[in-house]
């Protein structure tokens, strides 16, 4: 059996099932709230967020626009979607286990390492295409709703502009971004899957570990410091580097460019280093898992 036909059955099995559109359906209902939110009520909570600032200069323009609608989607969303991504990715083993499908799998002319790894990659295009599905809504619904215009980023101290010949790219760049995180998740929920004989072990599981690894990095004790940055929590938000711009002797925006491109690679990198240990670990213990009993 290829390669390929592992996969497109296993994306046949996934697309198969209802509640693989739960999470597509909750995405397009989510987004649509808050577009509705802020189409009724953006102008208030701009003027409320913007009031420190205007005190003091003039801004003009439409600030309500789709390029920071979808900016504060993002930041709003990417909490919650590795929820829907383990509803799928915590199932691909864990499901075959109940159903007792497992071991006549394992009777087809497939190694165990293809078996696993097309069933990651079915788990890994699934995350991709809810990544677009949320572009879609979160992006490009919003710029036909609220337009487009220069986008400021409203931080604790500062506002951040960016042109908006300035963005796409960055948007591009930031799904791209998005895609490593939340497949760490679906890697890990995956992984999970193997030790469970149903699909809410690893689902629990998965959310339990992104909550404890999120309280450790918000917590500001010396003891933590040097396990954080090996926490993939801890770079999951890295997407939002690819808004800090630089700025020249003159305070003027550096068109094209990234404040702290290092930062970002590092983040991406450790998240990719994670994605493969968890997709060796399955093959891994897959190789040696007694389907038997």
């Amino acid at each position: 059996m290829k390669f390929s036909t592992v996969v497109y059955l296993e994306l046949y099995k996934i697309f198969r099932k209802p509640r693989t559109y739960i999470a597509f359906g909750a995405i397009a209902a989510i987004v649509g709230l808050i577009q509705l939110g802020f189409y009724a009520d953006g102008k208030n909570y701009m003027q409320f967020g913007m009031q420190s600032f205007t005190d003091s200069f003039d801004i003009n323009g439409n600030i309500m626009n789709g390029y920071l609608m979808a900016y504060i989607i993002l930041q709003l969303m990417l909490v919650h979607v590795p929820l829907l991504i383990s509803l799928v990715a915590g199932d691909m083993i864990s499901g075959e286990a109940a159903q007792g499908t497992l071991r006549v799998l394992l009777t087809k002319p497939i190694s165990r390492a293809m078996l696993i790894s097309g069933k990651f990659a079915a788990s890994f295009i699934y995350t991709i295409a809810l990544l677009i599905w949320m572009a879609i809504w979160a992006l490009g619904i919003s710029m036909l709703v609220f337009g487009v215009d220069d986008m400021l980023i409203l931080k604790s101290d500062l506002v951040t502009q960016i042109v908006k010949t300035d963005i796409l790219w960055r948007y591009a760049a930031a799904f791209g971004f998005a895609a490593l995180a939340m497949t760490t998740v679906a890697a890990m929920s995956f992984f999970l899957s193997l030790f469970a004989e149903n699909s809410l072990g690893p689902i629990m599981a998965t959310m339990s570990i992104i909550i404890v690894f999120t309280i450790l990095n918000t917590l500001d004790l010396p003891i933590f410091e040097n396990v954080k940055p090996f926490l993939f929590t801890s770079h999951m938000l890295g997407w939002k580097g690819f808004f800090d711009v630089q700025i020249n002797e003159n305070n003027e925006q550096i068109v094209g460019s990234i404040e702290n491109l290092p930062a970002v690679m590092v983040s991406a990198g450790i998240l990719l280093l994670h994605i493969l240990g968890f997709l060796l670990a399955s093959v891994l213990v897959f190789r040696k898992k007694d389907v038997l009993s």
